[in-house]
């Protein structure tokens, strides 16, 4: 039963074979998600590797010896466990999103490290609710179709770690009862109760008389905005795949049967998500000014900037591609990272430093800009040249001394830095709700193939 029992039926369903990292905070939902997650693969894969990992956010004076005590119960259970913690500077707003990115930052590193490519965390059914309230409490209508499916039971995280939620269909008051007969105790978090945040305050609401109802209520809604948001997703993947082509580099053609799709909502959905890959936006654009634009599209030629992406309607298609404003400046090349939201960057660290001339020195990345864009030939494609260059004049471009050396791998010194399409609004997480969007998007564009899903099932808890 839900409430006396942990539902545990998600765990058979997680492909465990290479192993997994579980963030432990030592609170009771990640204590309970140790121990159990530990029974399942003695039982069923007894050489996966199990590494705990807990998280020293510094944003407590207690955190450090709460850390302690999750590694004395990894030690007494024979799990392997590390801390890692979030030092440098806090911002004194978002902290809460802040500590999030921080968090699994620092749990895929841990993972990496260990050749694992699957992280696991220890969200409730309690969870689930609260997260749904809290989305349809803030009445963005944005929400309507995406966000009140909740959380995933997958996501995939910096396209390449997978973020498994396997109790997503159990109680914390479950979960607690089990550490109780184990005879295991927990951290009580004091921010769980802090009115300041908000998901205290709905939580709160859940346990009154009412919470009950609210709370099977706000499961039952996700479970619909799940199927709904993934159904829109395939259908919203359909018309990319019949309508999207890629004439250049950073320049995104519809053809113009795109705007008479006959379903309007599965084309504003993919027209936003096409738009925030354009201009390298990690949120989608407005629900109502995307809708807007495409009304537009369908009146006729328009020119109109939304979410960072110039639209450029002409007789031969529609074609996105991100702004010439608002760019982002010269800078040394990380060893990897987002550029501009658009384009992942890597760079082969044991690469002998470039040398171009006599001189040896930082390489730089820049946008290609305008002029050194006029410069550079152009293939023949289905899209104006003008329209070709002014893509070409924003995509990420090396630079040493002062001088262009090129695109990654196309110049002098160049082929020590790699530059592969992000899908800008999936870059960093990708709920499985999306995948099928985002393959589509992905093959559209050229990004790197997604790693497959952890478990067979996916969608709402």
């Amino acid at each position: 039963m839900l409430d006396t029992e942990p539902d545990l039926s998600a765990f058979s369903q997680i492909d465990f074979t290479n192993g997994a990292v579980a963030a432990v905070s030592g609170g009771s939902d990640s204590t309970a998600l140790l121990l159990l997650l530990k029974a399942h693969l003695d039982r069923s894969a007894p050489t996966a590797m199990l590494l705990a990992v807990t998280i020293d956010h510094g944003l407590r004076p207690d955190s450090a010896a709460e850390a302690r005590a999750v590694a004395r119960l990894c030690a007494e259970r024979g799990i392997a466990h590390r801390t890692l913690a979030w030092s440098g500077a806090k911002p004194s707003t978002g902290l809460p999103a802040a500590a999030r990115e921080a968090r699994y930052r620092l749990l895929a590193e841990a993972a990496q490290a260990q050749g694992i490519g699957l992280i696991v965390t220890g969200h409730t059914a309690d969870d689930q609710a609260e997260t749904v309230l809290m989305r349809q409490a803030r009445e963005r209508a944005e929400m309507a179709g995406r966000g009140l499916a909740g959380m995933a039971t997958a996501t995939l995280y910096d396209w390449r770690i997978w973020i498994a939620r396997p109790l997503l269909g159990a109680r914390r008051a479950a979960l607690r009862a089990f550490l109780r007969r184990e005879h295991v105790g927990w951290v009580e978090d004091p921010t769980n109760t802090d009115a300041h945040f908000e998901r205290p305050r709905i939580r709160a609401v859940l346990g009154e008389g009412e919470g009950g109802q609210r709370f099977a209520e706000a499961i039952s809604l996700a479970r619909r905005a799940a199927g709904g948001r993934e159904q829109l997703g395939r259908h919203a993947a359909a018309l990319i795949a019949d309508f999207a082509s890629l004439p250049a580099n950073g320049l995104i053609r519809l053809d113009p049967g795109f705007a008479k799709a006959e379903d309007a909502p599965a084309a504003v959905y993919a027209l936003r998500v096409l738009l925030a890959t354009a201009g390298g936006a990690s949120l989608l654009p407005d629900q109502a000014r995307s809708e807007a634009l495409f009304q537009q599209m369908r009146a006729g030629p328009l020119c109109a900037t939304l979410s960072r992406t110039a639209v450029d309607t002409r007789r031969t298609g529609i074609f996105l591609r991100r702004e010439l404003r608002d760019l982002p400046l010269a800078a040394r090349v990380a060893a990897a990272g987002l550029w501009d939201g658009r384009r992942r960057i890597t760079q082969d660290l044991d690469a002998e430093p470039i040398t171009l001339g006599n001189s040896a020195g930082a390489l730089l990345i820049a946008p290609l800009g305008a002029a050194a864009a006029a410069r550079r030939p152009i293939a023949e494609s289905a899209a104006p040249p003008s329209l070709v260059r002014a893509a070409l004049a924003t995509e990420p471009a090396l630079w040493h001394d002062g001088e262009c050396v090129g695109f990654a791998g196309d110049g002098a010194g160049a082929e020590a830095v790699a530059v592969s399409p992000a899908v800008a609004p999936f870059a960093r997480f990708l709920p499985c709700f999306d995948l099928a969007l985002a393959q589509a998007v992905a093959g559209l564009i050229g990004a790197p193939s997604l790693p497959a899903l952890p478990s067979s099932g996916h969608g709402a808890g």
